[in-house]
């Protein structure tokens, strides 16, 4: 049982906070909850993965994210969040429910949303009284409404009043930077259909509000939309650049040159500019198959997107074949890999470059030894002893002909390139995040391939 709090407002009035629950655990629902405690509310976050729950309650986080463990230890400490796997405890409890729930698209490119159904089949089950049902999992336009529908027509069955509101409420959380987004956001997106969600949801972001955090308050298809033309945008821009990255190789070029003169426009900005290896994760390629199959289900063809889609695994590949045309047949010959997750500051595999090139790499019979300062349990089982792993970035080098940096973490910034030299074979970096800088390195005798950099 979550103890009960209040806030004490400005003005001398006592408000009691909100009680939310949060459905999922994961990267999503284990930040929302977080900085909803650090925020004040009383938060129960349910997950059915028991061992994980198991963690969560010791402190402990499957996650990485800057600060994530010292702020789940705190609001443990304080009380302000508890981690279960009763959901119907927690949504009698509470009178916010946040779904925070993964999806995935199919082959076809639709959504899976198995895991938001069975939340909100057990939402609909269970709750007795007002609820406010939050969709925070990133789902197609149209989704939240089919949703309220859905449990309208269920508690109706049972002869019970429709007394809930369904918002929807986008997360745009930057892994890596997760918690910076969560406690001070750029923007906060809120679906809702009448005065009484908006009511709520000023509720729940009542401090963010008071911040002077903007609230853009629009309808639910709008709500959900605007997280997928917010994904399709930083997609399309990072394959753009990789797009002149490619011309700059062809003319002569400096594509670094080039993002600054494009990137001090005021109206674009530097952001998502960065040319390189391509992007992953679980977010970007995801949201853009679901729009093309959206576009598809409307009968509209999204040309662009797809182009975003081609260019930016054709990137995986153009880094591979820079490989070979560097060092010819590659049976048996050590590759070093600097970094595994799809970007700093995190533990995520999902679509990462990192995975294409080391199956390539295999295929090719390389030998492999890859150093990140995170990941390295979920690889080892995917690849069985095909990939080896150093204890720090020079063992790995040691009597590599190759180092891939794959992933720009903090610690491969400025490295002792004396020292990679004496270790490698060959003196050879292929530089999928154009970290260095090309006279730089090859200054030190090092062969250097990156993308768009003279």
């Amino acid at each position: 049982m979550v103890t009960r709090i209040v806030l004490v407002k400005v003005d001398g009035r006592e408000e009691e906070l909100v009680r939310i629950a949060v459905f999922g655990a994961g990267h999503v629902g284990l930040v929302t909850g977080l900085c909803f405690a650090e925020k004040g509310h009383e938060v129960i976050c349910v997950d059915s993965d028991a061992s994980k729950i198991q963690r969560l309650k010791s402190g402990d986080s499957l996650i990485y994210e800057p600060g994530i463990v010292s702020l789940l230890q705190s609001q443990l400490l304080q009380k302000r969040i508890v981690f279960t796997t009763e959901a119907q405890e927690a949504i009698q409890q509470s009178e916010v429910l946040f779904v925070a729930v993964g999806t995935s698209f199919q082959e076809d490119g639709s959504v899976n949303v198995r895991s938001v159904m069975e939340v909100i089949a057990t939402i609909s089950s269970c709750m007795r009284g007002f609820k406010v049902i939050v969709m925070k999992s990133t789902v197609p336009p149209g989704t939240s409404q089919e949703l309220k529908q859905w449990i309208s027509s269920e508690l109706k069955k049972r002869g019970e009043a429709e007394d809930f509101e369904m918002v929807s409420n986008p997360e745009f959380l930057r892994e890596g930077a997760a918690l910076e987004d969560g406690l001070r956001p750029s923007r906060i997106v809120v679906g809702q259909e009448s005065p009484r969600a908006r009511l709520w949801m000023e509720k729940v972001y009542a401090s963010y509000l008071e911040e002077g955090t903007p609230v853009l308050w629009m309808d639910l298809s709008s709500s959900e939309m605007s997280k997928y033309a917010s994904n399709a945008m930083l997609a399309t821009r990072i394959s753009f650049m990789n797009e002149f990255a490619g011309l700059c190789e062809a003319v002569g070029a400096d594509i670094q040159q080039v993002r600054l003169g494009l990137g001090s426009d005021p109206r674009i900005g530097t952001s998502f500019l960065q040319a390189g290896i391509g992007y992953g994760g679980s977010c970007l390629s995801k949201d853009i198959q679901v729009l093309l199959c959206t576009a598809k289900k409307y009968q509209k063809r999204f040309g662009m997107l797809e182009a975003v889609e081609k260019v930016n695994f054709g990137q995986r590949d153009l880094f591979f074949k820079k490989i070979v045309s560097a060092l010819g047949d590659l049976r048996g010959k050590k590759i070093a890999i600097w970094g595994l997750a799809f970007k700093p500051d995190t533990n995520d595999l999902r679509d990462a470059p990192s995975l294409t090139l080391m199956d390539a790499l295999c295929k090719a019979q390389a030998k492999i030894c890859a150093y990140d300062p995170v990941v390295r349990e979920e690889v080892e089982k995917k690849y069985q002893g095909k990939v080896h792993f150093a204890e720090d970035p020079y063992e790995a080098l040691e009597g590599a002909e190759a180092l891939c940096l794959v992933t720009e973490w903090s610690c491969f910034e400025k490295p002792d390139f004396s020292k990679m030299k004496s270790l490698m074979k060959e003196p050879r970096i292929f530089d999928g995040r154009n970290l260095y800088r090309p006279k730089e390195v090859r200054a030190w005798g090092f062969q250097y391939e990156s993308f768009g950099q003279c």
